[in-house]
């Protein structure tokens, strides 16, 4: 038997987030958009509230909740603002090679870190000449008296100013490629470590994305994640888990835009009647609807999937392109419904548009995803 109904306690997550969208996030979205400013006030709030740190199992403070309720959270924030839903979602990245792969030490010191406080991380794997080419990182952690040291730069860093610690991928052994990669967590006030410019991006601009330099910082070998040479392994496992809540904002920012678009042809008029009237009007919004609870449908297939134990790595890759590309149509769609309102800073729709594209790109392309699932259609079959 098959049951798409949400559990009391499901639906209860999903009011809760939907109340702080409303409440907290749809009346400022705008602010930080134009400023560019860090939604660490509403982020304290989602803290306080229980709806971040979610994943993180209790021993270590947390709610122990699994992927599925994390997207039905997403969902709803990101329907506020994926910006600032972006900012406190990075938690859920950065902490989950921890939640993988690290020991009983490594998670009570540092998911026990965002649990007790509202405290930030952040997920470094990206460089500014490595981003769909993982093997191309040049960051290097070579080991010295029973420390590593490392040096490198990370581009592109989400909550990098703002992170009590940092994921690292570095090559312990540059000969072996991926296989030569090593996972650590590194404290964001150990020295060497400087923190660049905010980068003013196109969309999610309440995002704090930045390019981090590691030069000589040296931390000690407990703060490495598993063994030499399985960070690879540990930062793309890491995906099969976060893939889905990012999904699942792409779902929520659809959602918006299609309700944004809905209220607009309903009010417009055009030769005497609202424009929802006519065919061409109607049929986009038709096709916005149809596209979201497909990719919605997704989402929740990729996450049950995790939950339940099995391998969800295609199915994760799917959610992430389906819904990637399906934000991108609605929010082009609804600019259209607006026409020329909707190509102003007046009017919700522009600012969707643009938060939208980044969901083809971070947390890998829409091309990496299809890369993705043909490997496991054919590697696997």
């Amino acid at each position: 038997m098959i049951d798409f109904s949400l559990s009391d306690e499901q639906k209860q997550l999903q009011d809760l987030a939907r109340k702080f969208a409303k409440d907290e996030i749809i009346p400022r979205a705008a602010h930080h958009d134009k400023t560019g400013e860090y939604p660490k006030e509403i982020a304290t709030k989602a803290w306080e509230l229980g709806i971040m740190n979610t994943h993180i199992p209790e021993a270590y403070g947390g709610m122990g909740l699994g992927v599925l309720e994390g997207c039905i959270i997403t969902e709803e924030l990101a329907y506020g603002c994926t910006g600032i839903a972006t900012a406190m979602e990075a938690n859920t990245l950065a902490a989950a090679p921890i939640v993988v792969a690290g020991n009983d030490e490594q998670k009570k010191e540092f998911l026990g870190a965002l649990t007790a406080a509202p405290k930030f991380a952040a997920y470094c794997v990206t460089e500014p000449g490595a981003g769909s080419d993982v093997s191309g990182i040049r960051t290097l952690a070579k080991k010295e008296a029973g420390d590593y040291v490392i040096n490198g730069s990370k581009m592109w860093i989400t909550n990098a100013s703002v992170a009590d610690w940092y994921f690292v991928l570095a090559y312990t052994d540059p000969t072996l490629k991926h296989k030569g990669m090593t996972g650590f967590v590194v404290p964001a006030k150990t020295p060497g470590i400087t923190v660049g410019k905010k980068e003013w991006n196109m969309g999610q601009r309440a995002s704090d994305t930045r390019g981090i330099t590691f030069d000589n910082v040296r931390i000690p070998e407990r703060y490495r994640l598993g063994k030499e040479g399985e960070g690879f392994k540990i930062a793309m496992s890491a995906f099969d888990h976060t893939r889905p809540a990012v999904s699942a904002g792409a779902v929520g920012l659809g959602r918006r835009a299609m309700d944004e678009a809905v209220q607009y042809a309903q009010s417009r008029k055009a030769f005497g009647q609202p424009i929802s009237a006519f065919q061409a009007v109607s049929f986009m919004i038709a096709d916005m609807a149809k596209d979201i609870e497909a990719a919605r449908m997704l989402v929740y297939k990729a996450a049950w999937t995790i939950d339940s134990g099995e391998r969800n790595t295609k199915f994760a890759a799917m959610a992430k392109a389906f819904c990637a590309d399906m934000a991108m149509k609605v929010t082009t769609d609804a600019v259209q419904v607006f026409g020329g309102y909707g190509y102003s800073e007046e009017y919700p729709v522009e600012k969707l548009m643009r938060d939208a594209k980044i969901y083809q790109i971070y947390e890998g392309t829409s091309q990496i995803q299809r890369l993705i699932i043909a490997k496991e259609i054919f590697d696997r079959a």
